[in-house]
Formats: structure tokens, C-alpha cells, sequence
């Protein structure tokens, strides 16, 4: 049984308050995130970065989150601030966002803070542009792929977290810091995190066909989810997406080291449970398992630890069966089947979810079933364009969401 949004909500600011009292409280939503998976290759020195982030839904105010997860030492931000992106750099005015009253926060080595409430009204599908100001010499976490253009300031330069955009002349394609946005809307009913690797991620979603591609368009299949959500007549949630490129659900041995630690069960807590009003996940994972060497037993003794560990939160687990890739061992493919199985038998994974999203069925070829269709292939015969993120978009039915 699901716990009312309100009261996950209530649960996450570790305190109990009545019914009536916990109904009063603002309602926030995460309506974007960017899973950190370790410290970006570059120190930042006296100098400001404006990361642009995709809302799903909009609302009244906003908050961020940053994070210090792989830092060795504090970390601290002078100064943030918050506007609406108006494209590249450059903004439409900005907002002081601020960590416990103050312009400036120092976050302890593996930690992460929320930013106080920043009243700024904001729209669904509209890009919110956070610039931070960091004095000295910082290390920053970084979410890899962004699919898109954020943007730098040069070292030295100071601080132009207010600046419109000219002083941003320096480009890169990684998030850095700031991993999640919350919006504030009572209207909404829900967020539902789309988790997983590197189909999740976005691999592909810039890929338009041979020798296209569209970076910064927002076309992941959770952003189109996002958008047939708006468009639709249905209750309102947000949409956050918390994939990983290269990651899986359970400790593979064979997994390269760049993945280490980032498991779906170790970080389950802050990749999804530290979201606020997350009502639904749809768990995309498996692929990465086979590849690296594991097995179905081993695959399916994690999703059954993280589906409890979700129901125990009162989140709806929604799974598709492991998609296909072509260099998949006929052992692979026998445990691929085993899986699948499990998760497809009583259109409930046993029991042990709420909904198949057969996503299997979506992208394989109809004459060779253990590689993508050819419409939707990236060419590397395991991530899907465009045209394939849409369809594994259109097939979630909006009803088995919340």
C-alpha cells in the first residue's frame, strides 16, 4: 500500500505531525534530476557555472540540492542564484538561492544540502538555469552526460552569478554540483523517477538518424513521458530521471571500476529516496548485468531487495523486462529469459511490483528478437534513437502512474 505523498514528505523532514498539520505543509516535487557518479576531471578556481536543468512540471517556488557525494574534503558555494534560461547562457533575471539564510554553504566531504525555498514561478517542460560562485579551489561532483551545453565562467574571473550570460564563454557537457530541483505545487500528485543505466541516462536521445544529432532538445523517453504527461487530461506528476550510464542492479563481476559503488541498491537512498513527493519508479535495468557477468539469480536477488525497499516507502515499483542487445552470449540470453519471466508472470513480477512496462517487446526486432529494431538503433545495437525513446514513451500507459 502507497503512503500519501504528503506524508512520504513528512517522513524525509524527520518529524511526525499530525494529519491535520502535515496538510498544511508546502507540498514540493522533484521535478528534475541529474544523479552524481563521481568528481569531474577539472578543479574549479575563483570562478562561476550556470547548469542548466529541463523542469518536467513547474510551480510557485523552487529549491536545489548539491552535493559533495565523492568529495574527499568540504566543499563550499559563495553565492547561487537561480533564473529562467532564455537559451545558451543566458537569463531573464535571477533570483538569490540561499542555504539556511546565508548566500553561502560549505558541505562536508559526502554530504549534500537542500537550499531554502527561492519564490520563483516556473512553467513545465522550461529550463531553469542555477549559477554558483566558488571562490577558491573546489572539485566538483558531476553527473556525466548532460546532453547539453552548461557553462563556465574562466578560472579567476569571480563571481557573475547575476551576470545575463556574456561571461560565460567556457562550455561543457557534464553537470556539475547541483543534482536536483524541487518545485513547489500543490496540484501536483506525484514525481515518478525513471532509474536506471545508460537507456535511462539518455544515450541515444540526441541521435536524430544518421549524422544528426540534437543536443539540448530534452528527448530522453522520460522527458517525452514528461510531456504527454502535461499535455494530458490525467492527474499531474512531475518526472525525474535517475540513470546511470554504465551502471547495474546488482554487483556484477565484471563491472569496470568507473562504476564501483553505484549499484541500484547503494544508491537507492539518495538517487531516489531523498527525492520528495516520489510516488512512482520505473526500473530500467538488467543489460548492464549480463554484460558484466551476472547472473539471472544474482540479477533477481537485487530486484527483489530494491522493490522491498521501495514498497516499504510506499512507492509503486513499475519494471520492464531486459531489453535486447546482439552480443549477448546464448547464456546471457538464457538468463535474459529467466528474468524476463519473472517479471513478466502475473503482469506483476511476481508480486513483486505494480506494473510490467514491457519495453522488451517495444524495441526488439520482430525478425531477430535478441537485437533492437533496426528503426530505433543507434548503430551500436544496444541504445535506441529518438524515434526509439518516443516509442517506449508512448507505450507507458499515463494510468499506471499516479
Amino acid at each position: 500500500m502507497r503512503i500519501p505523498v504528503v506524508l512520504s514528505i513528512v517522513l524525509a523532514a524527520g518529524a511526525l505531525l499530525t494529519p491535520s498539520a502535515a496538510a498544511q505543509r508546502p507540498v514540493w516535487f522533484t521535478s528534475w534530476a541529474a544523479s552524481q557518479q563521481h568528481l569531474a576531471p577539472v578543479t574549479l578556481h575563483d570562478q562561476s557555472l550556470r547548469m542548466i536543468t529541463h523542469l518536467s512540471q513547474g510551480g510557485s517556488a523552487v529549491r536545489i540540492r548539491v552535493q559533495n557525494t565523492f568529495g574527499t574534503r568540504p566543499l563550499t558555494v559563495d553565492r547561487t542564484t537561480a533564473g529562467l534560461s532564455t537559451g545558451g547562457a543566458t537569463v531573464a533575471g535571477t533570483r538569490d538561492v540561499t542555504f539556511g539564510g546565508r548566500r553561502s554553504v560549505t558541505i562536508p566531504a559526502g554530504g549534500e544540502v537542500w537550499s531554502d525555498r527561492t519564490s520563483l514561478t516556473t512553467g513545465p517542460d522550461t529550463d531553469l538555469a542555477v549559477s554558483m560562485y566558488v571562490s577558491g579551489d573546489v572539485v566538483p561532483g558531476r553527473h556525466e552526460a548532460a546532453f547539453r551545453e552548461n557553462y563556465l565562467t574562466p578560472p579567476g574571473s569571480g563571481s557573475h552569478t547575476t551576470d545575463q550570460g556574456a561571461a560565460y564563454t567556457e562550455k561543457v557537457q557534464s553537470t556539475y554540483l547541483v543534482s536536483a530541483v524541487d518545485v513547489l505545487n500543490p496540484r501536483l500528485k506525484g514525481t515518478a523517477v525513471s532509474f536506471g543505466s545508460s537507456v535511462v541516462d539518455g544515450v541515444g536521445s540526441t541521435n536524430c538518424g544518421p549524422g544528426c544529432t540534437e543536443l539540448g532538445t530534452n528527448k530522453r523517453w522520460s522527458d517525452l513521458l514528461a510531456r504527454r504527461v502535461v499535455a494530458s487530461s490525467r492527474p499531474q506528476i512531475a518526472v525525474a530521471n535517475a540513470g546511470i550510464n554504465g551502471t547495474t542492479s546488482s554487483v556484477c563481476p565484471n563491472s569496470p571500476a568507473g562504476v564501483a559503488g553505484l549499484d541500484a541498491l547503494s544508491r537507492l537512498e539518495r538517487d531516489v529516496l531523498a527525492l520528495h513527493g516520489v510516488t512512482d519508479v520505473i526500473y530500467y535495468y538488467g543489460t548492464n548485468d549480463l554484460a558484466n557477468g551476472c547472473t539471472a539469480e544474482s540479477i533477481l536477488t537485487s530486484y527483489r531487495t530494491v522493490f522491498q525497499r521501495l514498497r516499504q516507502a510506499g512507492i509503486a515499483v513499475h519494471v520492464t523486462p531486459i531489453t535486447p542487445r546482439p552480443g549477448y552470449s546464448d547464456q546471457n540470453n538464457r538468463d535474459r529469459n529467466t528474468v524476463n519471466e519473472f517479471v513478466r508472470r502475473g503482469g506483476d513480477c511476481s508480486d513483486t511490483c505494480a506494473s510490467v512496462q514491457d519495453f522488451d517487446q517495444v524495441l526488439k526486432d520482430p525478425v531477430k528478437p535478441n537485437s533492437i529494431d533496426p528503426r530505433y538503433d543507434t548503430g551500436d545495437g544496444v541504445h535506441v534513437n529518438i524515434a526509439g525513446q518516443q516509442a517506449i514513451a508512448e507505450y507507458i500507459a499515463l494510468e499506471d502512474l499516479s
